[in-house]
């Protein structure tokens, strides 16, 4: 049985919690336990969140844990001396060592992360880099996996870890499962950006948010203005105008945003062909989506999924 402990502290991220459930998910659809998910902390006992309500912990001992998670906390202060040394020493006798969010402090003040590549929050990496030059941070990943060290951009982004480790350890078809079973709208890769074609668009009134959502959601379709106008009960005209003011952009762009995204995640989570992802994501043909790339990267879409091939398998 994989033994998965999750590392609290004093003041930690109560959303860190949430990675239990996909181990829990994991243990009912394979039928019979494979994870013993257990929180632990340095000294064990009630430890106290972010949020003011306390858990029990274990003692974080030299117990041979196949996963070790640390937390996220909001508040950037110094892990205890103690903390660090117990990691340090546990971590030579764990497959996987993790952390969530702001937790990538933890694992370079224990001395895990020379020579690594991770990750951390976007807002957390100016800082990061100043404390910890020596490593290689991607300050626009979902996650990172390199070797040992598993490390997770925010804290909702613990969910696609934990289900990165399912995939590893138990096959895709059971993480799709759980995925559906917790009810995730999109099971997002590492090579993911943290954040959303539409959490950048962000639309403000209901009904722009409602032709987006339906723009997402039907990316096949006809996605012109006036298809959305109609969806949001406006007419072309004031639609764009009311698009533009809320977004700074035009419906077409921000239509080519969210089929650039879903074509980016078909790219790393499928092998389909580029002709194949272009039609499902609604480019239409291999052309009009290459040409969508370049303005968005800078780089054609064949080049996109070499780039992330070698990234998954450790190369480059």
């Amino acid at each position: 049985m994989h033994t998965v402990a999750l590392v609290v502290y004093p003041q930690f991220q109560a959303l860190s919690l949430s990675v239990g459930s996909v181990f829990e998910c994991a243990n009912l659809l394979h039928g019979e336990p494979v994870y013993r998910f257990t929180l632990v902390s340095e000294t064990g006992g009630a430890v106290l969140s972010s949020q003011g309500f306390s858990v029990n912990t274990e003692a974080l001992g030299l117990a041979g844990y196949d996963t070790i998670i640390v937390s996220g906390y909001l508040e950037l202060g110094e892990p205890s001396p103690e903390l660090l040394t117990c990691l340090s020493s546990t971590s030579s006798q764990s497959r996987r060592i993790a952390s969530l969010c702001t937790g990538v402090f933890v694992l370079a003040e224990a001395g895990l992360l020379e020579g690594k590549r991770v990750t951390t929050h976007w807002l957390h990496v100016p800082e990061f880099k100043k404390r910890h030059p020596t490593v290689r941070i991607d300050d626009d990943r979902l996650f990172v996996v390199d070797g040992q060290i598993w490390t997770g951009a925010g804290m909702s982004a613990g969910v696609d870890l934990a289900l990165a480790m399912v995939e590893s350890d138990l096959g895709p078809d059971l993480a799709r499962r759980v995925a559906r079973k917790l009810v995730i709208a999109q099971r997002r890769g590492a090579e993911q950006s943290q954040l959303s074609a539409l959490l950048e668009i962000d639309p403000k009134s209901d009904r722009v948010q409602l032709a987006m959502a339906y723009a997402r959601e039907n990316l096949r379709s006809d996605l012109s203005v006036e298809a959305l106008a109609d969806v949001a009960r406006l007419s072309p005209r004031q639609f764009s105008r009311v698009f533009r003011e809320e977004t700074g952009k035009t419906p077409a762009k921000a239509v080519e945003s969210l089929r650039i995204e879903a074509a980016r995640v078909m790219m790393e989570t499928s092998r389909h062909p580029v002709e194949v992802i272009a039609r499902e994501t609604g480019f239409g043909d291999r052309e009009r989506m290459r040409q969508a790339f370049l303005r968005a990267y800078g780089k054609p879409p064949q080049l996109m999924r070499d780039e992330l091939y070698k990234t998954a398998n450790g190369a480059g």
